[in-house]
């Protein structure tokens, strides 16, 4: 039994992973549960795994995966213990077969090759750097559309869980709801990744820092790139 907190941010999480392909982050849950603080939201995280409706996916900043809706059974894993019926977000079980057949190993995944093309800054606007070369991705890591990568420096987006140096994975697209977090080019000479908001006939990008100021710019300066799909770290 979920509490209706626990059951709001599940619906959440879904429907942001289904939408976007990219888990929200803590603070997009605080807001998003009208929370106070993210400790509340790391609380609920916590009992949504405990009772085994989300995983977190190892290697991977701020990923979740939903494994069941409230009410779904759970069926003895191979190893013993509790293992989820579904390990696809909120996908229907009818039987206990099909159950048994979505916990069999996955099959290897190809590798997509997708543009990269240099770096762009976590903190303040650097020049957007146009090398166009290849970075091998897991296809897993990719949905739809038109990707490209880029590196980032700095280290304004840390409460995302996005790392100076980690590899942005950017779905290409123009337009940006209040949230997304965007690629945004800045008089057509520098990018920067940001939380995008509007505020009274202004673009407002926010960081994920408190060390950092959001910026405010006219519509007319900034131009959308792409949205985060996913994030790749080396170690």
């Amino acid at each position: 039994m979920l509490t209706s907190k626990q059951h709001e941010l599940l619906v959440f999480i879904d429907a942001r992973l289904r939408e976007t392909g990219v888990s929200p982050s803590f603070e997009e849950m605080k807001e998003a549960l009208q929370l106070k603080s993210k400790s509340g939201v790391h609380r609920l995280v916590e009992a949504l795994v405990e009772r085994q409706f989300v995983r977190r996916l190892p290697n991977r900043a701020r990923a979740l995966e939903v494994l069941r809706r409230p009410g779904q059974p759970v069926v003895e894993g191979a190893m013993g213990g509790q293992a989820p019926v579904s390990r696809t977000p909120l996908a229907d079980v009818t039987d206990m077969g099909a159950a048994r057949a979505r916990l069999r190993p996955e099959p290897v995944v190809r590798a997509r090759s997708i543009p990269f093309v240099g770096r762009i800054a976590a903190g303040l606007p650097i020049e957007a750097v146009e090398d166009q070369e290849m970075l091998d991705v897991p296809g897993t890591l990719l949905g739809p559309g038109d990707h490209f990568a880029l590196q980032v420096v700095g280290d304004s987006m840390v409460d995302a869980g996005i790392l100076d140096g980690d590899f942005a994975l950017i779905r290409r697209a123009e337009e940006a709801r209040a949230g997304d977090i965007v690629v945004a080019l800045i008089d057509e000479q520098e990018a920067t990744l940001k939380y995008f908001h509007r505020e009274k006939g202004m673009i407002r990008l926010d960081p994920a820092n408190p060390a950092y100021q959001p910026q405010l710019y006219l519509p007319s300066r900034v131009r959308i790139q792409g949205k985060l799909a996913g994030l790749l770290r080396r170690y």
